[in-house]
């Protein structure tokens, strides 16, 4: 692979489940031309990748010594082909080490990561395309050493030290916030059209800091309704606080450590913010940069 002393065009891939994008990279690490498409591994029969890929970006490849790095679900078992998970702790080298070149020199997967849990059942957890982005942000904060959060359908919890990752943790909290507001008795009192209420949200953090289980806690989101506390449009704020706050309540960050890294959408990452600094946590946020600056540097370090 190339070197930073003999810098190659970098084609820098974001595959995952419902969308694939895609930047041209110069040999700075700038950003020439992105696309994004919804072309999801989800919408890719089996044995199609290769066409897609070509398809979208061909014509980036065409350029002299490009060099293609893919992040995300397409190295999963449903994807182009399996790259096995990278074991933590890991960094830039492991990663390097364990690329899956679909074309030598010329197109990989990145394996994405694996860890156990310190409990019972030593239980595996995995991540496919946030670890490129842990990385880009450490890169674009300038820090080797941090707690990352990655807010999402399964959202992480991400330790870092030295470079490489520690430890982390999935929480389903967006996948749970869906089938609780759009396939449970809750559903029937919300109102998904209505703007998104910041003190509605803050009382669903307050909550989910008490006692009790979040379970009950849930039926709290009926309740308030019934009882015209919260109204129906105020509801879906209320249930997102209190499935965020619950899943912020299970960590420990020091209030006067560095910064929390937030990496995400502007919607999620806007949420997250406001309950950790509402908790008395500071946190700052990253975007989409990230990924390309993950898959640079990745280049650049081997």
């Amino acid at each position: 692979m190339t070197t930073s002393a003999h810098p190659r065009p970098l084609i820098a891939i974001d595959w995952g489940t419902s969308s694939l994008r895609g930047a041209r990279l110069d040999t700075s690490g700038k950003v020439i031309e992105s696309r994004e498409l919804a072309r999801g591994i989800l919408t890719v029969p089996p044995g199609q990748f290769e066409a897609v890929f070509n398809e979208h970006f061909g014509d980036w490849m065409q350029a002299d010594g490009a060099l293609c790095l893919i992040s995300g679900m397409a190295g999963s078992r449903q994807g182009w082909q399996e790259a096995p998970y990278c074991p933590c702790p890991a960094g830039f080298a492991e990663l390097g080490q364990h690329l899956l070149w679909l074309q030598p020199d010329r197109i990989a997967l990145v394996p994405g990561l694996s860890c156990t849990s310190a409990d019972t059942l030593n239980t595996p957890d995995v991540m496919r395309g946030e670890e490129v982005q842990i990385f880009g942000a450490l890169q674009l904060a300038g820090r080797d050493s941090a707690t990352l959060v990655l807010p999402g359908t399964h959202s992480k919890w991400v330790q870092v030290e030295r470079g490489r990752v520690t430890q982390f943790s999935t929480f389903m909290t967006g996948e749970v916030y869906a089938l609780m507001s759009q396939h449970s008795i809750l559903g029937k009192t919300l109102d998904l059209n209505g703007a998104f209420d910041e003190a509605a949200f803050l009382q669903g953090v307050d909550q989910s800091q008490t006692a009790g289980s979040v379970l009950h806690h849930l039926f709290a989101v009926r309740t308030l309704g019934l009882f015209e506390r919260l109204s129906a449009a105020q509801l879906p704020s209320f249930l997102s606080g209190l499935l965020i706050g619950e899943e912020l309540r299970q960590q420990t960050v020091n209030a006067d450590s560095a910064p929390v890294i937030l990496i995400g959408s502007d919607t999620l990452t806007q949420r997250y913010s406001l309950a950790l600094q509402h908790l008395g946590i500071n946190c700052q946020s990253r975007g989409s940069e990230a990924t390309w600056a993950g898959l640079f540097a990745l280049v650049s370090a081997c």
